[in-house]
């Protein structure tokens, strides 16, 4: 916690040197949250359809791209209104209706009609109950419970934010309050809170890619601090770990990316700083989260003079190109 307040910090001072850099960072990052965040759930679409829906430049062709066209919806309000979105049921209520909003769901913006529960399905074919959420009947209440005890805490200044966070994310979770959609709406709900309590990295790097590239850790961590959580007795520990590592991974991220914006270089020497960050195989789009103030071509051309240079090698042709630095 002492290491994310002091990056915190450090980039408030780091939003005022280089605003234009940053703001292209803020493009990548909503790409990528609104791709992890619907993968998990095993929502997909190509890249190129995915960059086109979150720029808004064209409209879902299928139930995939309607959820992913919701996702983005709801994303871009948290992003620009978050000190406007009160932490209520009614609000939760809202964000989930506009995460709907492009595709005809009759329970949108309602909590569940029926008894839902978090299973696993094994290679033998059986599935096995893992947890029990509350029920239909006590859900809107609980999701009202959970509200006021984070505001009351938050309010009186009781416990800090980063505590507060993710016992209320978790809380979310064991409730599970809608047929469809609690795990992203429960990582919108992460990105909200944290901006609330000033805690913008989510702005510039994806927490929900973090989430995404360690999914069996933040599944394993949910399922060990669900145990008791009916009794009241859940140890929260695990869960909390996880999202306070994540967070600082973000905020680490952040460090990396703004350590090469912020130094005036030409292109190909930017691109050997962020092929000097990465280890084992990397792609262009990994130099570009790098490297936000250089276009694609550029990227391109400094990744040849590089490769004629001998600093890096090429692997595979079109989408499938990996390169490996030598040096």
């Amino acid at each position: 916690m002492a290491a994310i307040y002091r990056y915190q910090g450090r980039q408030e001072l780091y939003l005022k040197q280089k605003p234009k850099e940053l703001n292209k960072l803020i493009e990548i990052a909503k790409i990528q949250s609104t791709e992890a965040s619907n993968e998990i759930e095993g929502i997909v679409t190509t890249s190129v359809r995915l960059k086109q829906l979150v720029e808004e430049k064209t409209t879902p062709r299928n139930r995939d791209e309607q959820e992913i066209a919701g996702y983005r919806d709801v994303l871009n309000i948290v992003h620009d209104n978050f000190d406007a979105i009160p932490i209520t049921k009614n609000y939760i209520l809202q964000m989930h209706k506009i995460m709907y909003s492009h595709m005809n769901n009759p329970l949108a913006g309602q909590t569940k009609n029926v008894q839902n529960y978090i299973s696993a399905n094994y290679p033998d074919g059986h599935t096995e109950v893992l947890f029990t959420p509350v029920s239909p009947f006590e859900t809107p209440k609980a999701l009202e419970n959970i509200c006021n005890e984070y505001n009351k805490v938050i309010g009186n200044l009781e416990v800090d934010p980063l505590i507060a966070i993710p016992i209320f994310i978790h809380d979310f979770l064991c409730i599970h309050p809608f047929n469809d959609g609690n795990g992203r709406m429960s990582r919108l709900l992460t990105t909200l809170l944290l901006y609330r309590s000033g805690f913008y990295v989510g702005r510039y790097i994806s927490l929900e890619a973090l989430i995404a590239k360690n999914k069996s850790e933040y599944y394993s961590t949910l399922g060990r601090a669900g145990k008791k959580w009916h009794d009241g007795e859940a140890d929260i520990l695990p869960f909390m770990k996880y999202m306070l590592g994540t967070i600082l991974s973000a905020y680490k991220a952040f460090e990396d990316r703004f350590s090469i914006v912020e130094e005036k270089l030409p292109a190909v020497e930017l691109v050997r700083k962020a092929v000097g960050q990465k280890l084992g195989r990397f792609t262009k789009q990994d130099i570009r989260e790098l490297c936000p103030s250089l276009s694609v071509s550029s990227i391109e051309g400094s990744l040849r003079q590089l490769i004629a240079a001998g600093e890096i090698n090429r692997e595979g042709i079109g989408r499938a190109t990996k390169y490996i630095r030598l040096k």
